[in-house]
């Protein structure tokens, strides 16, 4: 069973290097369905469940979440399949000629994304702590393919009505990554929505880490909820929807749940500079002390 978990990391590898799955799927005789079921699905839920389960109950499980691998099958096969991974290599390219990897590998897998954004297209509201206030804030968001289905287009009205436009990657099913520049132009301050996935299709609601810097450009981390308002992926009525901050003693009965499961102790990380001009491990004890304030 172990050779299961051998397989899915040397896919990945293969991929992260340029490797085509049906290039894959050709190298091991399977299916390119079956081979991409087997490495979204199967395995990472697999080795997830591994934690908890017999690895027999665990394999069970995973493949519960597909109808197109066969347990004998692949069970008949895991050995001719890792060995025939190991001997397929990425071609070897200098950095002139592929350019930076990471760079290739998010163009990648945004474009690859698109095909799995319609499951989760649509207008939502997020629901998070304000970096500023003791406040719920709400801000409106549109995930949807770009117009040429490129890439995962994402845009985002913040509370201050400013519009922001980026991307999206879906990873695996299970993951997936927003990312958009929240200041004005030349300057850029990356923005990350880490969500976690749901095993369904079309999920009303979306929660993950929202990771940015706040005013004084410091690194902050706060849970973040999306909820879907419609189908509807229209720019035009996006831009009609508002973003607010709604203070505590404001919160409606509905409000109050996405106020508690995102704007409680520890739902928020937070660190700053303390300026010193040793920066030793007291200055540690300063800055944790400087939070609370």
């Amino acid at each position: 069973m172990n050779e299961l978990t051998e397989i899915y990391k040397r896919i990945e590898y293969l991929r992260n290097n340029g490797v085509k799955m049906k290039e894959i799927a050709d190298r091991v005789d399977m299916a390119p369905s079956v081979l991409s079921a087997l490495y979204s699905s199967v395995l990472p839920a697999y080795i997830d469940l591994l934690k908890t389960r017999t690895p027999d109950d665990a394999l069970d499980e995973a493949l519960a979440l597909v109808n197109n691998v066969s347990k004998k099958r692949l069970l008949n096969n895991v050995g001719a399949m890792k060995l025939l991974l190991l001997e397929m290599e990425p071609e070897q390219q200098s950095e002139a000629e592929s350019g930076n990897p990471l760079v290739k590998l998010l163009g990648k897998e945004m474009k690859d994304s698109v095909q799995d954004v319609f499951n989760y297209s649509g207008l939502y509201l997020s629901y998070s702590l304000s970096s500023s206030t003791d406040s719920l804030k709400i801000e409106p968001y549109l995930i949807n393919a770009s117009e040429n289905s490129e890439y995962v287009k994402v845009g985002m009205i913040n509370a201050y009505k400013s519009v922001h436009w980026g991307g999206g990657i879906i990873s695996n099913h299970q993951n997936s990554y927003l990312m958009f520049n929240e200041r004005d132009l030349p300057q850029f301050a990356l923005v990350t929505i880490y969500l976690q996935l749901p095993h369904y299709e079309y999920p009303a609601m979306l929660k993950g880490l929202y990771l940015c810097l706040d005013y004084n450009h410091n690194p902050i981390a706060r849970r973040i909820v999306l909820v879907k308002q419609s189908d509807s992926t229209d720019v035009n009525e996006f831009l009609t929807m508002e973003g607010r901050l709604v203070p505590k003693a404001e919160l409606t009965p509905e409000l109050e749940v996405y106020y508690n499961y995102t704007c409680q102790e520890g739902d928020y990380i937070k660190t700053c500079t303390v300026p010193s001009p040793k920066l030793d491990a007291t200055d540690l004890e300063r800055e944790k002390k400087m939070l609370m304030i």
